[in-house]
C-alpha cells in the first residue's frame, strides 16, 4: 500500500522538489549535504549575539543554517510557512535539539519559548512555524514548553528582505507577556524560524527580560547572511 501510495503522491525533496527514496526524509541526500549549516553551537561561534550585542543581554544563541536570498534554506522555509509544510518544523527542531542536548551551555535550559505569530496570521496559517520546533528541543533539553507566555498585539509583514532600519522601527513595542511568576527564576530558551536584524527577538526578549531574575537563549532555524 505504501508502495502504491507513494507512485500515486510521491514524496519529493523540500528543496530541490525531486522525488524521495525509502530512506530518505524530507530533503534528499544531495540537497541536505548541501545544506548551509553554521556550526556555531559547536565552535563558539558568537554570530547571532552580536548582532544584538549592546541591545539585549543572551546567555548562549545559536542558528542551525545559514540563510541566504534565493538560496535553499530560504525555499524550505517557504514551504514550511507558506505550503503548509509543518514537519520540516519538526524536523529542525529534533535536528537542533540533539545537538543542543550534548553541550553544557544548554543544560540548564528550563523552558522553551517560541515567537508568537498575531491571531489573525496563525487562524489563516493555521499554525505557527516554530512551535514543533520548539517542542521537539524542549523534548531534547527535557524542558517545558510554553507557546502561551508571549503575545503579538498586532500584525506586521514579513522581516526577510526590508531594510535594517525599517525593521527595526517595526516591530516596535509589538509583543506582551502573562504568566511573569511562574518564569521568575528560569532559563528561557527563545525560538523563532530565522533571525535577520534581530529586531523581533530583540522586542520579544525585552519583554521577557522583564521576568524576574531570569535567563534568556535563543536558538533559531538559520540565521540571513
Amino acid at each position: 500500500m505504501k508502495y502504491l501510495l507513494n507512485l500515486i503522491f510521491p514524496k519529493v525533496c523540500e528543496a530541490c522538489n525531486l522525488a524521495l527514496s525509502d530512506n530518505e526524509v524530507l530533503l534528499c541526500t544531495s540537497c541536505r549535504h548541501h545544506l548551509p549549516i553554521t556550526n556555531y553551537h559547536f565552535e563558539n561561534e558568537e554570530a547571532v549575539k552580536k548582532i544584538l550585542y549592546g541591545r539585549v543581554k543572551l546567555e548562549n544563541a545559536s542558528a542551525l543554517l545559514h540563510f541566504s536570498k534565493k538560496g535553499i534554506v530560504q525555499q524550505i522555509l517557504h514551504n514550511l510557512k507558506y505550503r503548509g509544510h509543518e514537519e520540516i518544523s519538526s524536523f529542525f527542531g529534533k535536528w537542533l535539539g540533539s545537538e543542543l542536548a550534548t553541550l553544557n551551555n544548554y543544560k540548564d535550559i528550563d523552558v522553551i519559548v517560541p515567537v508568537p505569530l498575531y491571531k489573525t496570521k496563525l487562524r489563516s496559517r493555521g499554525y505557527n512555524q516554530v512551535t514543533k520546533f520548539g517542542q521537539e528541543i524542549a523534548k531534547a533539553l527535557n524542558a517545558d514548553f510554553n507557546d502561551s507566555v508571549l503575545i503579538k498585539t498586532k500584525s506586521t509583514t514579513t522581516q526577510v528582505f526590508k531594510g535594517r532600519y525599517k525593521r527595526w522601527t517595526d516591530d516596535g513595542a509589538i509583543f506582551n507577556i502573562s504568566e511573569k511568576e511562574s518564569l521568575a527564576g528560569k532559563h528561557i530558551l527563545l525560538v523563532d524560524d530565522i533571525i535577520t536584524s534581530g529586531s523581533t527577538i530583540e522586542s520579544c526578549a525585552r519583554v521577557l527580560l522583564n521576568i524576574n531574575n531570569i535567563k534568556l537563549s535563543v536558538a533559531t532555524m538559520a540565521i540571513a547572511d
